[in-house]
């Protein structure tokens, strides 16, 4: 089963929120909006497949990654809230439906359910080229993906994935990198439709969830809201934390 962090205690009246992560992400990105979130509910932040401390598995489909997020929406009692974010948040659509009766209200962080032409391959690239033989902090790390030409912003993302003291990424970079075309893309075999409470939430300077998007994702979330989060960008949780916890306490306490 996933890996997961836990914040808060369970509530008879109100379900516990499962955030799951995206690429090359863990549940510890999210810890400062789960510990603040988790002020009135149980907030679940699990390491997706392939990820942190979670399994390490052949393949990062969104049929593999929603029946792992299923197991875990088992154990710890449903229907859960569920917010996903970027692959997350793919991983977190498939669940809804192929599973719909897990999930109480869902929310969608910057992303659609379509395959998008990019590929974020470049970034293993650079991971693999930092010297983890001698490394003895994360700032080195740092320093030796700006060389590779990590922005700054990525560059801190990354090395919380980094094991310092065992010398290693806490990614399985070989699957990931083959399973990049699924990772990027959709599956377009998924049938069902989610017809509860869904919010999608995107950054207002981002252009991954476009409005020619919204007829695909009407016709799979029939009762989806949208909201943006103005000047923010793809990660609109790290760029605007306090008005993205906003926005996500509101819609779950309509």
């Amino acid at each position: 089963m996933l890996n997961y962090l836990e914040y808060g205690t369970a509530s008879g009246d109100r379900p516990t929120l499962v955030i799951a992560h995206g690429l090359f992400g863990s549940g510890r990105n999210w810890g400062v909006i789960a510990k603040r979130l988790a002020d009135a509910r149980r907030v679940v932040t699990p390491d997706m497949r392939n990820h942190g401390s979670s399994p390490r598995a052949p393949t990062q489909s969104y049929r593999d990654m929603a029946a792992d997020l299923a197991e875990l929406a088992e154990t710890l009692g449903t229907p859960i809230d569920l917010c996903g974010h970027s692959m997350g948040g793919k991983a977190a659509m498939a669940l809804a439906l192929t599973r719909p009766e897990l999930i109480n209200r869902l929310i969608v962080a910057d992303i659609a359910p379509v395959a998008y032409e990019h590929s974020q391959s470049q970034f293993i690239d650079a991971m693999r080229q930092v010297d983890l033989s001698g490394l003895t902090r994360r700032s080195e790390a740092e320093a030796q993906l700006a060389d590779a030409g990590v922005e700054p912003a990525l560059q801190s993302f990354f090395t919380q994935s980094l094991d310092v003291p065992n010398r290693a990424w806490r990614l399985n970079l070989d699957v990931l990198e083959t399973e990049m075309p699924v990772i990027v893309g959709w599956p377009d075999d998924l049938e069902g439709v989610f017809d509860r409470p869904t919010l999608f939430l995107s950054g207002g300077a981002s252009e991954y969830v476009r409005r020619q998007d919204r007829k695909t994702i009407k016709a799979l979330f029939p009762a989806a809201r949208f909201a943006k989060l103005p000047g923010a960008g793809h990660w609109l949780h790290a760029e605007q934390p306090r008005h993205f916890e906003a926005a996500v306490r509101a819609f779950l306490d309509a």
